[in-house]
């Protein structure tokens, strides 16, 4: 039987027991507060859940991971990087790239962003413990990817783009922000050939949590009034810094 989660505290129980049909489904309950987001996330469980459901807590295994200098840029990206015409920002546009995520695609009417989760992304995002990169093209938000950042990880939730590669370019400027602050590891989640395109790669649930363990550490107290532990020790306005990224093929 799946575990309920009830009370104030914000209590999982081993990311171990979770089940493995479906992978990773791990307890139902709680809440979003900023004190149960940031406990499930040092501990490597996050939310996603239906309109329908409950509050559902998942911890995979494998977990799909990019490493930041692991980050792949094929030729036609690194023609983007460069010549695409993207302007690059952070934090300028977090609820318009939340909403632009949470937005019905192609063959994918129903979306997991629902406006409980954005509120409550909304409210991590005002303490500074979530963050968006916004891809501009002119005016117009055209891309872009929104997380977590505790310590020395970005736990990633979302991405969108609305004309190619911009979203991608998100992301190769989060993993240039990275390698200059020295930010170790990006959370994807769940297995995309998408993202293992791009040079994540699936690691043991067990291995993640002990990245998490080195990485983050203990921070004591409640998410709200302790936000200061929790403040990323790189910066996303170091997005001007040269990517140290893997280049495919011979580099234009």
């Amino acid at each position: 039987m799946l575990p309920w989660l009830a009370g104030s505290a914000a209590t999982f129980p081993p990311v171990q027991t979770a089940l493995t049909e479906p992978n990773g489904l791990l307890a139902a309950g709680g809440d979003l507060s900023p004190a149960w987001l940031v406990a499930a996330y040092r501990r490597g469980i996050f939310p996603w859940f239906s309109d329908d459901q409950p509050i559902l807590w998942w911890s995979p295994d494998p977990r799909m991971v990019l490493f930041p200098h692991d980050l792949r840029v094929r030729r036609s990206l690194a023609k983007r990087v460069r010549n695409g015409g993207f302007r690059i920002t952070a934090d300028r546009a977090f609820p318009s790239v939340v909403d632009a995520c949470a937005a019905p695609r192609h063959q994918q009417p129903d979306t997991w962003i629902t406006p409980e989760m954005q509120d409550a992304y909304t409210r991590l995002h005002r303490l500074g413990l979530a963050h968006s990169i916004e891809a501009w093209s002119g005016e117009r938000l055209v891309g872009g990817l929104y997380g977590v950042a505790l310590g020395l990880v970005f736990f990633g939730e979302s991405m969108f783009s609305l004309e190619p590669d911009a979203s991608k370019v998100a992301l190769v400027s989060l993993c240039r922000a990275m390698q200059a602050g020295g930010g170790r590891l990006i959370d994807c989640q769940m297995h995309t050939a998408h993202l293992a395109s791009l040079g994540a790669r699936d690691i043991a649930r067990h291995e993640f949590i002990g990245y998490l363990d080195r990485w983050l550490g203990d921070a004591p107290g409640n998410a709200e009034t302790t936000a200061d532990n929790w403040t990323p020790r790189w910066s996303f306005e170091d997005l001007d810094t040269p990517c140290q990224a893997t280049y495919e093929g011979r580099q234009p």
